[in-house]
């Protein structure tokens, strides 16, 4: 499974980066209103510095706009991925993209008839948010589920990619599932290393080393 920051904090790509367990960056807008930093160049600065897919999303909401944007979005770096809402002139912009070969990740799903139109729309990327329906009261992790027989039953390509997640178990769950992309935010990813028996393990070696008197060459 593949790992995707969902960030537009370039010092949180870096890091995960230099961890070696960043694949790939999702971005929105609200990410990047958060910075206070310009549209087009804070996504050409994430897209410079992460070698595996960017999602850059359109701001326009009809077919025309979405597909002036898109262009602007791919001309900005090889890896760019369009990330479109799911609605019908999302879809349709999907459609055209995929036709003409670029790389499209669909947004916003919560159900699966909407990620079963994304899959006939030829979207690269299918984005459910699970923990906006677990929010609800409703079993985001199942829906994952769904989304996954449905594409195994046909051989569509579309890749599921768990947005939303809110925890490490949503990212566990994911990975039992057979999701194939999790992009989850840098304070998730900081947790999945951390265990309380890791810690106190790991302090309990160092003390006893500390108590022969030894250097590491000795």
């Amino acid at each position: 499974m593949q790992f995707f920051l969902d960030t537009a904090e370039l010092a949180q790509i870096e890091q995960g980066i230099e961890w070696g367990m960043v694949d790939g960056v999702t971005t929105n807008p609200s990410l990047i209103a958060s910075q206070g930093d310009a549209y087009l160049p804070t996504v050409k600065k994430i897209a410079e510095l992460v070698p595996g897919p960017v999602s850059g999303e359109v701001l326009a909401t009809d077919y025309e706009g979405m597909m002036e944007q898109a262009r602007k979005l791919a001309d900005l770096a090889e890896n760019i991925v369009i990330k479109l809402p799911l609605t019908p002139d999302g879809l349709r912009t999907t459609r055209t993209l995929s036709q003409q070969s670029v790389k499209t990740n669909v947004t916003l799903c919560f159900s699966s008839a909407q990620a079963l139109l994304a899959a006939k729309a030829g979207a690269s990327y299918i984005s459910p948010f699970i923990g906006r329906l677990d929010d609800l009261g409703q079993d985001g992790m199942q829906l994952i589920g769904d989304i996954l027989q449905i594409y195994r039953h046909y051989g569509f390509d579309t890749q599921v990619l768990v947005a939303s997640v809110r925890s490490p178990l949503h990212v566990v769950k994911s990975a039992q599932t057979g999701a194939d992309v999790v992009t989850l935010p840098f304070s998730v990813l900081k947790k999945l290393y951390r265990h309380p028996l890791t810690e106190t393990g790991l302090a309990g070696f160092l003390s006893d080393w500390r108590e022969t008197g030894r250097n590491f060459d000795d």
